[in-house]
């Protein structure tokens, strides 16, 4: 049975930035802001639109997982939509069936983005709390994304 885990953030950085790095610049970005989560994002297959999938291996705070790859599921850029299904490793080792992250992006002021994240999953184990950590993660990732992006005046 599919299930999913919500998120809402809000940030300080204009939609059409965010939306740049999370959808084009996102392997050279993750490993410099989050190097203990994201020490490496290679690019296996396609040019970073619906399909491409992408290498995510994990630092060294991330101790159940080594690696992950994921494929670009849903990709819509007048909507600033992007989803990442994971098609191997990662979380498909820890139990699930199927697990998709999306992130919806919504501007809401010149310097303010909402971000809705989706974490969709089906799961063959009894741990359910993964998703919820998937969401706070994520949520991390953005915060530090944001501090990223203000500091550096992108």
């Amino acid at each position: 049975m599919r299930k999913e885990a919500k998120a809402q953030a809000k940030v300080g950085v204009g939609v059409e930035v965010l939306w740049r790095v999370l959808a084009k610049d996102m392997k050279l970005i993750l490993p410099k802001i989050v190097p203990n989560l994201v020490r490496e994002v290679e690019v296996l297959e396609g040019d970073g639109g619906l399909g491409t999938i992408m290498l995510f291996n994990f630092g060294s705070d991330i101790s159940h997982m080594t690696y992950q790859k994921e494929k670009i599921a849903e990709f819509d850029e007048s909507k600033h939509l992007i989803a990442l299904q994971v098609i191997e490793g990662g979380h498909l080792d820890l139990g699930f069936a199927s697990y998709q992250t999306c992130l919806q992006l919504t501007e809401i002021g010149e310097k303010e983005t909402l971000i809705d994240i989706t974490v969709a999953y089906d799961i063959e184990t009894e741990d359910t709390s993964l998703p919820s950590k998937t969401t706070n993660s994520t949520l991390f990732l953005i915060k530090c994304l944001e501090n990223y992006l203000l500091k550096n005046d992108i």
